[in-house]
């Protein structure tokens, strides 16, 4: 559901670029929290997962497709507002490289699919897990169902966007109901991608697992009268040595999928329209859409443009969003080091 430039007026794509900006400038410090020598290049692993799957648009109907968005999963493996700051550099590589979302549109896009879609999953998420019991397992459903209610509520946040600065005159009623009705089946897809992803990840390292940490039972010895006691600092030592080797493989092996994903399996890719793009030609406002600066560009629409195939403009993405999310996790995390050494310094 990108939104391209000359849906919406100047006046609302100024607004959601406010909204967009201070929603990322307030991430880039609160997921200071969330981030740490493990969990960063797992960020950036997941903003180029995240970039590969959104170039496998799957069918959803009759010359419809969707594909994934993101914000619930990206929100359950390493926090909302580390989330936040993955699905913006996604956007943006894809906006400044592939025209892929207008330029203008940017902010409308990190609104809706950046921030909209993180906040909801990330909320389902929890209000499911806690009625759930509390083992790691639970958030591959809680996960799920985050991610489906996630999809159509962006997709009503649009609507809403639209009925203040929308370029076309038309029945918001009919724009709400053929909004929704699409992405619900477009959310059931982001529920599977999500699910299969979060349980692949949970079943081998649940400590990496942003919403799973708080369900994990401490780690416990149990001594040869049968009691069981915390576990010595030798032990933890010991399976943060292993956990160490896991991790590595666990990127090595994620960061592999994430290549085929977009250099293999995109050649495969529905060539429909996706929902939004189906609904503005069924609802007469397509025309209203302006080309993209940037759509002469040889990378413009995945290489279809400059006739680059579509597998090497993948690959050449994920690469681009693994550097440019590792350095800026990174940099967050170094932040985040300082404060804790000037706290411990007064």
């Amino acid at each position: 559901m990108h939104v391209p430039d000359g849906f919406l007026d100047a006046p609302t794509s100024v607004a959601t670029g406010a909204v967009a900006a201070a929603g990322v400038a307030v991430a880039l410090r609160k997921a200071q929290d969330e981030l740490d020598e493990r969990t960063a290049p797992l960020a950036g692993l997941t903003a180029a997962f995240v970039f590969a799957v959104q170039m496998l648009n799957f069918p959803v109907g009759v010359g419809t497709s969707g594909h994934l968005m993101g914000g619930a999963l990206a929100a359950v493996l390493v926090g909302p507002w580390t989330a936040v700051l993955c699905l913006s550099v996604v956007l943006l590589v894809q906006a400044l490289l592939f025209a892929d979302g207008g330029l203008t549109a940017l902010g409308t896009n990190i609104t809706l699919i950046g921030m909209t879609t993180v906040v909801v999953g990330w909320i389902v998420t929890r209000a499911v897990l806690a009625v759930l019991p509390r083992r790691p397992a639970c958030v591959v459903p809680a996960s799920a169902l985050g991610a489906l209610v996630s999809v159509p509520v962006a997709a009503l946040v649009f609507v809403l966007l639209f009925a203040v600065g929308g370029q076309a005159d038309l029945s918001l009623g009919a724009l709400t109901a053929t909004m929704a009705g699409w992405h619900v089946l477009i959310g059931i897809g982001e529920a599977v991608i999500t699910a299969l992803t979060v349980s692949a990840v949970v079943s081998v390292r649940p400590d990496l697992v942003h919403a799973a940490r708080p369900l994990r039972a401490p780690l416990r010895l149990r001594r040869a009268d049968g009691s069981l006691v915390d576990a010595e600092p030798v032990a933890a030592s010991r399976q943060a040595r292993t956990g160490r080797r896991d991790t590595r493989s666990l990127l090595l092996g994620g960061g592999v999928v994430a290549l085929l994903l977009a250099g293999v399996v995109s050649f495969f890719a529905s060539g429909d329209p996706d929902g939004l793009e189906y609904v503005a030609e069924d609802e007469g406002f397509l025309d209203t859409a302006r080309d993209h600066a940037f759509g002469d560009f040889a990378l413009a629409d995945y290489g279809e443009v400059g006739g680059i195939p579509v597998g090497l403009a993948g690959i050449l993405g994920v690469l681009v969003v693994v550097a440019v999310g590792v350095l800026l996790f990174r940099a967050v995390r170094g932040r985040s080091s300082a404060r804790q050494h000037e706290d411990a310094a007064r």
